[in-house]
């Protein structure tokens, strides 16, 4: 069974005209239950992710700031979102929400989080609209109580998972791979263990083809036992912060790519959602929606 973790606590206000949809993580398990590619037994709340658990990820210093409501203006304005309780009991249970999904991923071969893919943030800081690195924590998870540790974050947002990559510089058992807007936010990149950075405006047949030669070499590169995917959809060409060209044909595609080779390959893959800030928030619904239509086809 598809297990997808969500709670109404994922949909937390923010004021007036931010430019953050918060109404995705409502209206997308509202969009999969409509169509029926779910049903209610298909999706779990999450718990809290342990503390513990932030503490062997993130430095404790800055947990503690994060935790008190002591971040300094700038620290909060690098974060991009006004800080409060509930939000950060929001990341909290959002990383609660990947790590649950990793686990129900080992047992059914794939598993979602209607939201995540929290990558710009760093151990001891947060950026991008991310405070908590969900993709280390789950990580890190699998590495202490589950007995894997060779973990592939494949990272397909089209901003660079400059967090995730600098959080695990150095350690071998997890590889960073992001495919990114070039010219695009963070304007300073970290180094993955494999960056590459794309032009604007590349659009479908460029991008698939990049991404399918990768898929083939990484059995080899690495041999992963566990997939981390970040499958923002800022990379559509009617995103407002993407600068690329991907067609909802396109990223549909890209997604199917991902998971047959997971599929075939026999890794478990936990996806989530990562960007989308189309205009239209349809589209944006539209093309998170594909992936879980990908995941019941290619797995269920």
């Amino acid at each position: 069974m598809l297990k997808i973790a969500w709670s109404p606590e994922y949909c937390h206000p923010l004021p007036a005209g931010h430019r953050f949809p918060m109404e995705k993580y409502e209206l997308l398990p509202e969009q999969l239950l409509y169509e029926g590619t779910v049903s209610a037994q298909n999706f779990f709340k999450p718990n809290p992710v342990n503390e513990s658990l932030i503490l062997e990820t993130h430095d404790p210093v800055y947990w503690q700031k994060l935790k008190n409501l002591n971040l300094s203006k700038s620290e909060i304005r690098a974060t991009g979102f006004p800080l409060s309780k509930s939000l950060v009991d929001r990341e909290v249970l959002i990383a609660g929400g990947s790590v649950q999904a990793a686990d129900f991923a080992l047992e059914y071969g794939i598993a979602m989080n209607i939201a995540g893919g929290t990558h710009h943030a760093f151990a001891d800081r947060g950026e991008g609209f991310c405070l908590l690195n969900d993709i280390a924590l789950a990580s890190k998870h699998l590495q202490k109580n589950k007995g894997i540790d060779r973990i592939l974050v494949l990272d397909l947002d089209v901003h660079q998972g400059n967090g995730t990559a600098a959080i695990f510089r150095g350690d071998e058992s997890v590889f960073t791979f992001s495919m990114h807007g070039a010219k695009n936010y963070p304007h300073r990149k970290e180094e993955s263990d494999w960056d590459i950075p794309l032009e604007d405006g590349t659009g479908d047949q460029t991008y698939l083809e990049i991404l399918s030669r990768s898929l083939d070499k990484f059995t080899d590169r690495f041999e992963p036992q566990f997939i981390m995917y970040q499958c923002g959809v800022d990379i559509l060409k009617t995103d407002k912060l993407g600068r690329l060209g991907m067609s909802i044909a396109g990223v549909r595609e890209r997604d199917r790519k991902v998971l047959e080779f997971a599929k075939k390959n026999q890794l478990p893959v936990m996806c989530c959602m990562g960007g989308g800030y189309s205009q239209k928030i349809s589209l944006i619904i539209e093309a998170h929606a594909q992936v879980y239509r990908l995941a019941q086809e290619i797995f269920f």
